[in-house]
């Protein structure tokens, strides 16, 4: 459940992680601002954070609970606001076998994170249940990165606009998230994205990867990988008269 009033508090922080670097925007394809320090690296992208902690465990963690608490601090200790990222607000997953992505469902949400981050001192990232943070990273240089990225997503979104929505098969599913996704293989590429996919009506450019499995025999049924620009990742598959699609760990039957 997310926290939008803002109170008060002295937080008291155990087992912390610091990252003390400046935040930094990366132009694309795919936009993001990110902090790296160490081990620990925090990256925010159009609508999703992806946060790598100090250890692997911590990931593990993080996803088991299906949470995250974002707590902004103005300083070293007080609190200003938080939002806890739960299962009605947001899919988290470990992707790249390490990271935790963090995708809001609400881009209203998300602003709302985005603007903390770019108006407080730091932010610690601390499990949903108690005071202990797998992470606190310092926002220096915060609010130049995240109005680049907002600039740039900004951008993207009225470009993908301009696309009409993919028309083909459409594949429905996922866990505590319901999608619909809908990909197309353009007749005309775009530079190296051949493809576009329809995520809950969002548009994501792709690539497609015929022999994504490389050296070891693709699974049975196997058609094609698109590579979405966000790092996302769609294995559509048809056997017979069945089609589906697989998208992180759920599958998605096709639904038209």
């Amino acid at each position: 459940m997310s926290s939008k009033t803002i109170s008060i508090g002295t937080l008291m922080m155990a087992m912390a992680t610091t990252a003390s670097a400046e935040w930094s925007f990366n132009s694309g394809p795919n936009p993001n601002a990110f902090i790296q320090t160490g081990n620990t690296t925090l990256e925010l992208q159009c609508n999703r954070i992806r946060f790598a902690p100090a250890g692997y465990e911590d990931s593990q963690d993080i996803v088991q609970k299906q949470g995250l608490s974002i707590r902004f601090l103005k300083n070293g200790t007080t609190e200003v606001g938080a939002f806890q990222v739960g299962a009605e607000n947001a899919a988290v997953q470990i992707v790249d076998n390490y990271p935790v992505e963090v995708s809001f469902n609400s881009q209203e949400d998300y602003g709302f994170v985005l603007d903390q981050l770019a108006a407080n001192a730091s932010v610690n990232l601390s499990m949903i249940d108690q005071d202990i943070s797998y992470g606190i990273f310092y926002l220096k240089g915060s609010s130049a990165a995240i109005q680049s990225l907002r600039s740039a997503c900004d951008s993207g979104a009225r470009q993908g606009a301009s696309y009409e929505a993919p028309e083909g098969i459409a594949y429905c599913g996922g866990g505590a998230v319901e999608r619909v996704i809908e990909p197309v293989i353009l007749d005309t590429p775009d530079g190296e994205w051949d493809a576009r996919v329809s995520v809950n009506g969002e548009l994501i450019r792709a690539m497609t990867a015929y022999s994504y499995f490389g050296n070891s025999k693709p699974p049975a049924g196997f058609v094609v990988a698109l590579l979405g620009e966000d790092r996302s990742e769609f294995l559509i598959f048809n056997e017979g008269a069945e089609n589906w699609l697989e998208y992180g760990d759920f599958r998605y039957d096709q639904c038209n």
